[in-house]
């Protein structure tokens, strides 16, 4: 089972960014390409019944699969990053994190009035760059299709965040 495989392969690391946190490291997932296929695969049969056109892959774990996903899919992948690291014209959202506020941002050509997006990360934790990213989408006249995560971490309640923006919501590993 592919949950089993990813809580296995999955590293805790305590205090990291700040003291009292337990990070769910993804990168030992990188060293086994097996895992990586699978988990593409999982992720995409997951979405097999969601009308997708674009995927949106949030700065940076969300472009360790976005991309392999976008491919699976046959759509486009397009990068949501942090401000200031994209070169052309863009288009900004701002949101407030547990210690200040951060600004993401697309290219303003990224997407065309109507499409279906994918919003694919590694993590759904408060929800709080995911719904910065719902947003984005919408300032750009698309829609949410659904969201896709490896993980989430259920008991800081993300999901709940995602509701007005969009109700499919998947992940392959809970906590």
């Amino acid at each position: 089972m592919i949950e089993s495989r990813i809580k296995q392969t999955v590293r805790d690391v305590h205090d990291f960014p700040t003291p009292g946190i337990i990070f769910k490291d993804i990168t030992p997932i990188l060293k086994d390409p097996a895992l990586c296929i699978d988990i593409t695969a999982a992720l995409a049969r997951q979405l097999s019944n969601v009308e997708i056109d674009v995927v949106a892959g949030i700065e940076s774990r969300g472009f360790l699969f976005g991309p392999s996903l976008a491919q699976l899919l046959n759509v486009p992948f397009i990068p949501i990053r942090k401000a200031g690291k994209l070169p052309y014209k863009t288009i900004q959202e701002s949101y407030d994190l547990e210690y200040g506020s951060a600004t993401i941002e697309c290219h303003q050509d990224a997407l065309l009035k109507g499409q279906r997006v994918l919003i694919h990360d590694d993590l759904l934790a408060t929800g709080g760059t995911v719904v910065a990213a719902s947003k984005l989408i919408m300032h750009m006249e698309a829609t949410v299709a659904a969201y896709s995560f490896i993980i989430s971490l259920d008991f800081l309640n993300g999901r709940t965040r995602l509701k007005p923006y969009g109700n499919e919501v998947f992940s392959l590993a809970s906590y």
